[in-house]
């Protein structure tokens, strides 16, 4: 894989003359990054998935917060990975300029509502309503604590999940990557690998074991490469917001873990999660039709938002 931008050392080195660790990094960050997001999250999930909760060969407990032993044994690395190397590879290969860049699309709130009411109320109904087909008519109403649960659950996930993923995959992979190879092509990359790193999960409890059967990471694959789809064209159409795909992504995290197994409690994690990869392929393929494949990236717009911290989504139709 090869450089998607302009690479902007630190003032007064040139990439060329720089020789090894920082030297590869800053002539391939995207190769750089993958291998590191990967590879260090692998690294440190290792005890996890040898612990009791997944493969059981290391008497390894680690300590529960809120029901689950995920905090301790999952979140660690998942923040090692796509939140610390795009951290260590911006910094190598793009210096002060390149830092600035990325914390800014962290701060790019100031988009049309809208988009805000499609994040944390439309997407989470569309979730909830694609299980009507498969539940046998076992529907019912979410209870109160389940509705209680939504904002703190939210607050939870942003500062979890989103906050140790989403810097990583769509502040620093993603610009790179649409630069280089456009939206399809960036998607074609982008969503395969995000969903690979989650692969050794399926090892652990967090992925069902070892009672999950073993079409469903295949199946948590493809629902992973077509919501990436959807978090592009969001991301594009809304200038670079990290806060919106931050919200985006959470949110069918929290949908799904807190009115889920309350509102169809007699459906399978892996019957939940072909519906949403449905849901997910159906909304993929609209936008790439509507779109006609460019998924609302505009290089022109790109460079403005970079400039200008201005409302942006509310002027712009399907591109």
């Amino acid at each position: 894989m090869t450089n998607a931008t302009e690479v902007r050392p630190v003032a007064g080195t040139a990439p060329a003359d720089r020789g090894g660790v920082r030297g590869l990094i800053a002539r391939r960050p995207l190769t750089s990054f993958f291998v590191l997001a990967l590879g260090l999250s692998w690294l440190a999930w290792i005890p996890y998935i040898l612990s009791p909760h997944g493969l059981g060969v290391w008497d390894l407990h680690f300590a529960e917060f809120l029901g689950t032993a995920q905090f301790t044994g999952v979140l660690p690395g998942a923040l090692l990975g796509p939140l610390g190397s795009a951290l260590i590879v911006t910094a190598v290969a793009d210096g002060r300029p390149g830092l600035r860049r990325w914390v800014a699309r962290l701060w790019r709130w100031r988009v049309a509502w809208y988009w805000y009411a499609l994040a944390l109320v439309g997407v989470p109904a569309l979730i909830v309503v694609s299980g009507i087909p498969f539940s046998g008519g076992a529907v019912q109403a979410p209870s109160t604590m389940a509705l209680v649960a939504l904002v703190p659950g939210l607050i939870v996930q942003i500062f979890t999940t989103g906050l140790s993923e989403e810097p990583g995959w769509r502040d620093f992979a993603l610009p790179r990557l649409q630069t280089r190879f456009g939206a399809l092509g960036a998607a074609a990359v982008l969503g395969p690998l995000w969903a690979l790193w989650h692969m050794p999960l399926y090892l652990s409890d967090w992925g069902g074991w070892p009672d999950a059967h073993w079409t469903e990471p295949l199946v948590f694959a493809a629902f992973t490469v077509t919501f990436n789809v959807v978090i592009i064209y969001v991301f594009n159409r809304t200038g670079q917001s990290l806060p919106l795909v931050l919200l985006l992504h959470v949110g069918v995290n929290n949908t799904i873990s807190n009115l889920w197994a309350d509102m169809y409690p007699g459906m399978t994690a892996g019957t939940m999660m072909f519906g949403l990869t449905i849901l997910s392929t159906i909304a993929a393929v609209v936008l790439i039709v509507a779109t006609r494949g460019r998924l609302g990236f505009d290089a022109a717009i790109v460079r403005r938002a970079d400039r200008t911290p201005s409302l942006i989504g509310s002027r712009h139709g399907i591109r």
